[in-house]
């Protein structure tokens, strides 16, 4: 699932200008006949670590399970284990 991702990335980003200049001309049979994965929308978030799509915390950029793990083993800064 990652290197879909990446792969969709890649593809988002190579058809960046080509869809925004068809977006201003409104010329959306044009958009129609782009490929369906070059669309941003497609594009999800997920963990760095584990890949995880559920529960991503876009400010860390990982899974609120790595996050865990992470702050009991002391890795974050500042973030003190409460009762969870």
């Amino acid at each position: 699932m990652k290197a879909r991702e990446r792969k969709r990335a890649k593809m988002v980003a190579k058809y960046a200008e080509k869809r925004a200049a068809l977006k201003a001309a409104g010329d959306y049979e044009g958009l129609q006949k782009l490929p369906k994965n070059s669309s941003p929308v497609r594009l999800h978030n997920r963990c760095k670590l584990s890949g995880r799509p559920k529960g991503y915390m876009r400010q860390f950029g990982i899974s609120r399970i790595d996050f865990r793990e992470m702050a009991l083993k002391g890795l974050i800064p500042g973030v003190k284990k409460a009762s969870w």
